[in-house]
């Protein structure tokens, strides 16, 4: 970690919430609103959630599992992801999250109207801006904690790590 944390203090808490207050506390309840209230399937949610962790390489996304009611991906399904081009195991919606999950955050100068209109096939246009949204958050958060060295004790707020 290459922020120092006055002993005692919960890192995440500390960086985010005492740090920064006017903006991490607005950053943790967006990071918060994605995951309380996105209307995305489990499956697609989690396969553009987890090739976003997969690019930013942050820990605690990797090792996270979105549950929803006690509902959650199979193990194998982080696998299915890395090979979301091939995998058999991904119907075409799923398959799109994680492809346009990865264009967003490696190329987003590709996601041009040929990738839309192959997009609107599967989804609504209140669909791709909720992802969109997802999909900033995840880049965005992911990557700080990473950058910051805070992924390997990061919490979401309101959850306990897996």
């Amino acid at each position: 970690m290459i922020i120092d944390i006055p002993e005692g203090k919960d890192p995440i808490g500390y960086v985010w919430g005492e740090m920064v207050p006017g903006i991490g506390v607005a950053a943790s309840n967006f990071s918060l609103a994605v995951y309380s209230h996105s209307t995305l399937g489990l499956r697609e949610f989690e396969a553009a959630r987890l090739r976003i962790a997969q690019i930013n390489g942050c820990l605690f996304c990797l090792d996270w599992r979105t549950d929803r009611n006690g509902e959650t991906v199979e193990e194998s399904f982080a696998d299915d992801v890395t090979h979301w081009r091939t995998t058999e195991n991904f119907d075409p919606r799923t398959r799109m999250a994680a492809e346009y999950a990865e264009l967003y955050a490696l190329d987003h100068h590709a996601l041009d109207d040929e990738f839309f209109d192959r997009m609107k096939q599967l989804y609504t246009d209140t669909e791709i801006v909720e992802l969109s949204m997802c999909l900033g958050s995840w880049l965005a958060f992911g990557r700080l904690n990473h950058v910051l060295g805070l992924d390997a004790v990061c919490v979401l707020p309101g959850h306990t790590a897996q």
